[in-house]
């Protein structure tokens, strides 16, 4: 696997992880961005992270809504079950145990 794909799995689960931490479990792209490059040293551009959710809305982890610039990222069950443990989502990181 390349760094590249690493990469890109660790902040598909970061960003699962941080939608299940909303009250209501959904999160704006741009604030997603945000929290990647301030508390995980992922720089990447807006456009990268939409990548990632249209990425994570394929395989059935988010649904979303855009708005303007930025997009509305709602975590579905699946997606949370990945980020509990339930099941595995392949391409993204498996949570640890202690997550």
């Amino acid at each position: 696997m390349s760094a590249t794909d690493v990469i890109r799995e660790h902040a598909r689960l970061i960003i699962l992880r941080d939608i299940s931490e909303q009250p209501d479990r959904r999160w704006n792209s741009e604030a997603l961005r945000e929290d990647l490059e301030s508390r995980w040293a992922i720089t990447r551009t807006r456009d990268w992270v939409h990548e990632e959710l249209r990425w994570l809305e394929d395989i059935g982890a988010v649904t979303l809504v855009r708005q303007s610039s930025v997009q509305i990222a709602t975590l579905t069950q699946k997606g949370l079950d990945h980020v509990e443990r339930r099941i595995v989502v392949t391409g993204v990181k498996r949570p640890s145990p202690e997550a």
